[in-house]
């Protein structure tokens, strides 16, 4: 224990405070949403797929074709629509941060008040108390029983004492106590810069998602250039070393290689996500925490703040036999006077008992603590003797077989949270305090359980999301309250009789729902314990205790309402404190991982199909079949729109490991199939030496038309289970194609020619059949890897239906 404190001062005047603006000295800080919009811009636009597109746009230019640089839109579209979502993005991750970050209070001119993270000045007085975030560098100058868990900084989970003179840093918060610290490091120079950069930071770090795709293009850039290469080499000696032809046909097979509409609708689904759940008030602030909630099959829950709301009121006052009821509330308000920063608990008795005509002078005093669970002061009482009370939990202060132990013990199984009063003849700064305690009252607080609570966990309980329970309150009425909610069964389970070794404490957290009495170190084992046995742990909290779980956890989800501290560590912040949120939080995770996983599938069929048929016409050494324009008028109504409405319906499913792997099941044989029936037809329309343009043209679009077909079917195939809008979506795409085959305006425009009806009806035939074929693969790897096959789905519900 530190002792109590001497004033360090007025802090910085006006005067002085304006001086450190003026020499640059101000705790300046990184964009809240970690990228400027100049960042944003270049991220966009200076990508590996655009450098790639840009190339072959500037060639197919230079041969004066600018209708076969159609593709180049592609450049604009992937650079504005991303830019566009994650300049959105940022907006609102920038106005949500505002509320949600902490704001110290800053001691200027004798006068304590709130201010941004961004106004602090060098030497300003910062006040901190239970909670709060050490948000710059700075030495102690007033200690009232300071403690401050480093934990995040150091791993060391036991609160350190902190007198004055002791130095702070950021990253750190108060656990105990309260004091005032002067900013000795501010902006760049303090860890706050890089925490701030990192707190709402919006990009793609990395995850099974990413990893994956990051996977598929390497494997397409080893392919590219030499596939490119011997097509350009095959195309000049095809072509009679007309380099014009040969640049278009290099363009035409490589081109549609690249998947570059996977990486935009993946960063358009994170974003969008983003900003939907931003709508609901909830700070998501890292994009990869859109992919956690998707395979979160365990959320461990806080009772306090997460089940039940932060206020309480005192209900009852139980008098102990011999007890003075005057001398019990003088007590009760003398507690509450004196402490500086009082918890729910505190906050509530003070509310019920008022506050001292006259304070009686404290010689010490003892905050209260998750690890002691009781807080008291030694006063100098009314007839000048000294005088200890202590408050806490009964099951910590009371002789566990008295009476008023297994009285507090009854209440607390209805669901009722008990503090126990009493006296001890050893002051609260003696080392073994608080000693043998006389008890004088039990403190009955009620907690108000949150309305929409039962129904938050009876979603979870029907989506197959395990619920843990875990809290520092007692066990008993833990217990009675999830018991009320009617979801959570069981006994709950005293953390404190928990077993110490590894594998036999995994398997206590596993078996059992409910925990009372958890430390937070107790807290974040139970989290590891989990994690061991394979699960994606979700944890909630609102409390400094919630601190060192929620920075382990998969996915740490704070409350608006709760400690900086918690809302520094945790990946996503429900600023509202609606626990009823959290439905929507996974059900947005789910939405944005299953859909991109459904329309994968079309990006690499039509990456293996492609980079097949320019393979096949390097072996055969013939022209290749496609102008650029063919192969971006494919891309438009198979995968393009259809793709964008495919990744935005809700998707239940929990995500599963195996990206990669799932989705070659579908795209490997498609891909292949689709290859072999256009590279057949293209063989067998094929007009001999010396044919002229007309014939070339035509074996073109009969060779189109089985590709488009076949691709269509892939379309087909990956929306289902059908509903209206799927079928009216497939139904679309075909006719679209339809009028572009149809209509002379749009057959003079993308140089197409339907006059050899012998080589159209090859080309739609072997379509059909190839259609038939991905029909087949598609139910053979269905009972290959014992996945369900589901044609149609009752339900309705359009692509924007949340």
């Amino acid at each position: 224990m530190t002792r109590p404190p001497q004033v360090a001062g007025p802090g910085l005047s006006s005067a002085e405070v304006a001086q450190r603006v003026a020499r640059g000295q101000r705790n300046d800080l990184p964009p809240r949403s970690g990228r400027s919009a100049a960042d944003i811009v270049r991220a966009n636009v200076f990508t590996r797929i655009n450098a790639i597109l840009a190339v072959m746009l500037a060639l197919v230019l230079a041969t004066g074709s600018w209708i076969n640089g159609a593709f180049g839109l592609l450049i604009v579209a992937n650079s504005a629509i991303g830019i566009i979502q994650e300049l959105r993005a940022k907006m609102t991750l920038d106005s949500l941060a505002v509320v949600g970050e902490a704001r110290p209070r800053i001691r200027r001119d004798g006068v304590a008040a709130e201010h941004a993270r961004d106004e602090i000045v060098l030497d300003d007085l910062i006040e901190i108390g239970p909670g709060d975030q050490i948000v710059v560098d700075g030495t102690v100058v007033e200690a009232d029983y300071l403690e401050v868990d480093e934990s995040l900084l150091t791993g060391e989970s036991d609160p350190e004492t902190k007198a004055e003179g002791a130095e702070v840093m950021s990253g750190s918060f108060v656990v105990a106590g309260s004091g005032a610290y002067r900013a000795t490091r501010v902006g760049s120079e303090s860890y706050a810069a890089q925490l701030t950069a990192e707190a709402a930071k919006f990009t793609l770090v990395r995850s099974e998602l990413s990893q994956g795709i990051n996977q598929i293009l390497k494997v397409i850039t080893w392919v590219l250039i030499p596939v490119g290469l011997a097509t350009v080499v095959v195309q000049l000696m095809q072509v009679g070393n007309d380099w014009r032809r040969a640049v278009l046909g290099m363009a035409g097979a490589l081109v549609p290689m690249v998947p570059e509409g996977l990486i935009l609708l993946t960063s358009v689904a994170f974003a969008l996500g983003v900003v939907r759940l931003g709508r609901r008030n909830c700070l998501v602030q890292e994009l990869p925490a859109i992919e956690g909630l998707a395979r979160v099959d365990v959320v461990c829950a806080d009772k306090t703040g997460t089940l039940t709301e932060n206020g309480m009121t005192v209900g009852e006052l139980r008098l102990v036999s011999g007890a003075s009821e005057a001398a019990v509330r003088a007590a009760l308000s003398q507690l509450a006077a004196t402490d500086g920063r009082p918890n729910a608990s505190m906050q509530a008795i003070g509310a019920a008992f008022g506050r001292p005509d006259e304070p009686w002078p404290v010689l010490a005093k003892a905050p209260f603590t998750s690890a002691t669970k009781w807080s008291g002061a030694t006063f100098v009482g009314p007839d000048g003797a000294a005088a200890t009370w202590v408050i806490g939990a009964p099951d910590v202060l009371a002789n566990p077989d008295s009476a008023v132990h297994a009285e507090a013990e009854q209440l607390a199984s209805g669901g009722l949270r008990v503090v126990l009063l009493g006296t001890s003849e050893r002051a609260v700064d003696d080392p073994t305090a608080p000693g043998a305690i006389a008890p004088k009252a039990l403190v009955v607080l009620n907690q108000r359980i949150r309305a929409d609570a039962a129904e938050t966990l009876a979603y979870f309980a029907g989506q197959n999301v395990q619920l843990k329970v875990i809290s520092g309150d007692n066990a008993a009425a833990v217990g009675a309250v999830t018991r009320s909610l009617g979801v959570v069964s069981g006994t709950a389970v005293d953390a404190r009789t928990l077993p110490a070794q590894p594998q036999a404490f995994a398997d206590s957290i596993e078996c059992n729902d409910v925990f009372g009495r958890v430390t937070p170190h107790q807290k974040r084992a139970m989290v590891a314990a989990l994690q061991s046995t394979g699960h994606t742990v979700a944890m909630t909290g609102d409390g400094v205790n919630d601190v060192l779980a929620l920075k382990d956890a998969d996915l740490g989800v704070a409350m608006g309402s709760g400690s900086s501290a918690t809302r520094a560590v945790a990946t996503i912040v429900l600023l509202d404190d609606r626990f009823a949120t959290l439905p929507h939080v996974v059900a947005e995770g789910r939405r944005v991982i299953g859909n991109i996983e459904r329309v994968a599938n079309l990006f690499l069929t039509k990456t293996i199909y492609s980079a097949l048929l320019a393979l096949l016409v390097v072996l055969w050494r013939v022209p290749f079949p496609f102008l650029p324009i063919h192969v971006t008028i494919t891309g438009w109504f198979t995968i393009g729109v259809p793709a964008f409405l495919l990744s935005l319906p809700p998707n239940n499913e929990r995500a599963r490991p195996g990206f990669v792997q799932r989705v070659l099941r579908l795209g490997l044989p498609a891909g292949v199939i689709v290859a072999t029936a256009t590279f057949s037809t293209y063989l067998l329309t094929m007009p001999g030496p010396g044919a002229g343009e007309q014939a070339l043209r035509q074996a073109t679009t009969a060779t189109l038309a089985c590709m488009i077909i076949a691709s269509t079917w892939v379309l087909a195939v990956v929306a289902r289970p059908y509903q209206w809008w799927k079928l009216g979506l497939v139904g679309l795409s075909l006719a679209a194609y339809l009028m572009i085959f149809s209509l002379p305006l749009t057959r003079g425009l993308f140089l197409l020619d339907v006059g050899n009806t012998n080589a159209l009806t090859v080309g739609v035939g072997l379509g059909v059949v190839g259609a038939a074929c991905i029909e087949a693969a598609w139910w053979v790897s269905g009972r290959l890897f014992d996945e369900p096959r589901v044609v149609w789905r009752a339900d309705a519900g359009g692509p924007g239906k949340r």
